[in-house]
């Protein structure tokens, strides 16, 4: 891929669903939980410039520290993320509709807090998973890091059916 004159690899480290709902022409997905696997295939044959894209950058400044561990110290994380380049009406390529990670976060912290609230009918102990839900939510807005969505992430309906990083990788740096 080519900007400015110069090789820019586009890694987006969202999960493969979100990817295939939305991502910018050109980019590789290569999801977070995924890149310390091909931290050796970036390091070795990525171009110039590495522009790390997720949602909203909260997951690509991560994957920041993790290339720069590795060596790799001429990546720059899109500011906004997604979020940011659909709101300026820049150019996506589209495919199926899923729900985003961050949706799937507070679908299942609302259920799990209701039912367990309405479970405490029958016994108050149930009002430790509301407990519990209210701290990973606290830790996750004062760290940018939710294990929740780690979790989600990892569930089959996140996962595209066919993701192969290693070969995205391999024929995007040879561009």
């Amino acid at each position: 891929m080519t900007a400015t004159g110069a090789d820019v690899l586009l890694l987006d480290v969202r999960t493969p669903a979100e990817f295939e709902t939305a991502h910018v022409d050109g980019a590789v997905n290569v999801p977070l939980d995924r890149l310390q696997a091909h931290l050796p295939q970036l390091t070795e044959s990525a171009p110039g410039q590495v522009v790390l894209v997720c949602q909203s950058g909260a997951r690509a400044g991560t994957a920041q520290a993790m290339l720069s561990g590795s060596g790799v110290s001429t990546s720059v994380v899109m500011t906004g993320g997604m979020n940011a380049w659909l709101a300026a009406g820049a150019p996506v390529v589209r495919g199926r509709q899923r729900w985003s990670l961050e949706r799937q976060v507070r679908l299942v912290a609302g259920l799990l807090v209701l039912v367990s609230v309405l479970l405490s009918i029958l016994t108050p102990w149930s009002l430790l998973v509301t407990a519990f839900v209210g701290a990973g939510l606290t830790y996750a807005g004062a760290s940018d890091n939710c294990m929740m969505g780690l979790l989600l992430a990892r569930l089959p309906y996140n996962r595209a059916a066919a993701t192969d990083p290693a070969a995205a990788l391999a024929q995007s740096c040879q561009r």
